[in-house]
């Protein structure tokens, strides 16, 4: 038995022990153990705000934990920085990925790289980033500058930058909300590649199809503290669910099929250019019907961010119309949107949809601060935004549940939460939902496909931009494939198959 233990014990990579991060009064870790094996797929799963990004930011140097150990290979270290993460062997890809988009491939990898000479033999460079790439199926022109280079190809690139930099265990914050379902297989198969030769891999993740799909081991967290560490073979998708969530959540959404009536919404013939110059709308036509969800599937920058924005009136068209309820929008604005009765969950909840320095109860009111209910005579009524605010963090699940809190102490998910809250309670029949349900967990993703669903059958019409194509898959009644600023084709959900439109979210027909 004790040889077993030591065994063991050789083959632990990575150890946290006893990890406290605490922010604003609030623990994000409290008191968390947590280990990885040389060779392991670990998958770290939990709600909004259970702690997890925290707990990796800790290990690879964003963070300092305000108590606990970290060992590496045995050895209890102290990690300052990402710098000296990577000095350990560790290094971690953001959501938000760190590259110079003005930069080639090759200058990204090199920059910040202090282990090469002062004089940089750049083909040299190059001949290594090829060879690598090779070896791990990480495909990508070493001169293309990052700009040219696809959401899935700029990821490629931060793996490489930490291969050639000699991580050893590598953390991955939700790899695959920016690849396409090809892409993501491929994904994966590094992923193998990788923990075959021995390298530890650590991916935070709340599709729980991935964990069964390409984990070893899975770890939950629950409001900041480690609930379990089990193997997927050994637990079911509602046992993970529970574990995450606390209590008995629905998995699988049940969509009645909807009876769509009139376009409330329709799009002729639109192109814009984006904020660099670029066409990236080009002769766009689409139409929404009453108590319809469209969804538009497509890797992220292929023009959903605009598409929006032209809808919404943050961006005026080169050409085309937008007609609402029958009239069509002459003067583009947020204003006339509003109006014509459009509510929007912009991609962007911080810098668009929510105002960080002030309160949760005044991010509530934004749009609606203006009526009698809440303002008279150049004053606020305190008493009853207090109480609508309230309802709202009750409905919707936001925590803290303090309505005087600002947004900018909210995790990621809460802060969606408010965004929710605000924009599908705001009298409206046309609804923008762009990636509703990203940073919530299990539970509150449920409620918010459900209520999606309740805004359908009650006539409205969505536009579901997402990246998660299961949830247009799930929702949708219609589909439009978009790539490069182009309808690839609209389908039938019913009839949809997600291999095909795989395909032309890639660009290549099915």
């Amino acid at each position: 038995m004790l040889s077993e233990k030591i065994v063991e014990f050789e083959n632990i990579a990575c150890e946290m022990k006893g990890i406290v991060k605490d922010f604003y009064g609030a623990k994000a870790n409290d008191d968390i153990n947590f280990s990885v094996m040389r060779g392991e797929i670990h998958a770290l799963l939990g709600e909004n705000g259970a702690g997890k990004s925290t707990l990796m930011k800790i290990l690879s140097g964003v963070y300092a934990a305000d108590r606990g150990e970290i060992f590496i290979n045995g050895e209890q270290v102290k990690i300052a920085s990402p710098r000296t993460a990577i000095d350990y062997g560790i290094g971690m890809v953001h959501q938000h990925f760190s590259l110079v988009d003005v930069l080639t491939v090759t200058n990204n990898i090199i920059l910040g790289d202090n282990s090469r000479d002062a004089w940089i033999n750049e083909k040299k460079v190059i001949n290594e980033i090829k060879n690598v790439a090779e070896k791990y199926g990480l495909n990508v022109n070493p001169n293309a500058y990052v700009w040219q280079l696809s959401l899935g190809e700029q990821q490629r690139v931060e793996i490489l930058k930490l291969l050639m930099r000699g991580a050893d265990i590598l953390i991955f914050d939700e790899p695959t909300s920016v690849l396409t379902p090809q892409e993501v297989e491929g994904f994966f198969e590094t992923l193998r590649i990788l923990s075959s030769e021995g390298k530890s891999i650590i991916i935070i993740t709340h599709k729980l199809n991935e964990v069964f799909n390409i984990a070893d081991k899975v770890t939950i967290l629950r409001k900041g503290k480690k609930i379990a560490s089990v193997y997927p073979k050994d637990v079911t998708k509602h046992d993970l669910a529970k574990m995450m969530v606390g209590k008995e959540v629905i998995l699988d959404i049940h969509k009645p099929k909807s009876n769509p009536g009139k376009p409330i919404l329709i799009l002729e013939n639109i192109s814009v250019k984006n904020d660099r110059g670029i066409l990236a709308l080009n002769n766009v036509n689409l139409d929404i019907k009453s108590s319809e969800i469209l969804g538009i599937a497509g890797v992220s920058g292929n023009g959903q961010t605009e598409l929006a924005e032209v809808i919404y009136g943050f961006r005026t068209p080169l050409s085309g119309k937008v007609i609402i309820n029958g009239n069509e929008i002459e003067k583009f604005s947020t204003h006339s949107a509003i109006t014509f009765g459009v509510s929007h969950i912009p991609e962007d909840r911080i810098g668009t949809g929510l105002i960080p320095q002030l309160s949760i109860k005044n991010n509530l009111i934004l749009k609606d601060y203006r009526q009698k209910r809440f303002s008279g005579r150049g004053t606020l009524n305190s008493k009853n935004i207090y109480e609508y605010s309230m309802n709202l963090i009750n409905t919707y699940n936001i925590e803290p549940s303090n309505p005087d809190k600002l947004i900018m102490i909210l995790s990621g998910g809460n802060q969606q939460k408010v965004v929710l809250a605000r924009e599908m309670t705001t009298d409206h029949n046309i609804l923008i939902a762009m990636h509703p349900t990203f940073g919530l967990d299990v539970a509150g993703t449920e409620f918010v496909r459900q209520k999606l669903i309740e805004h359908c059958s009650d006539g409205g019409a969505i536009l579901l931009i997402s990246e998660d194509l299961d949830e247009i898959m799930q929702l949708s009644d219609r589909i439009a494939i978009i790539y490069q600023g182009e309808i690839q084709d609209i389908v039938d959900a019913q009839d949809a198959n997600i291999e095909s439109i795989g395909l032309m979210m890639a660009g290549e027909k099915a």
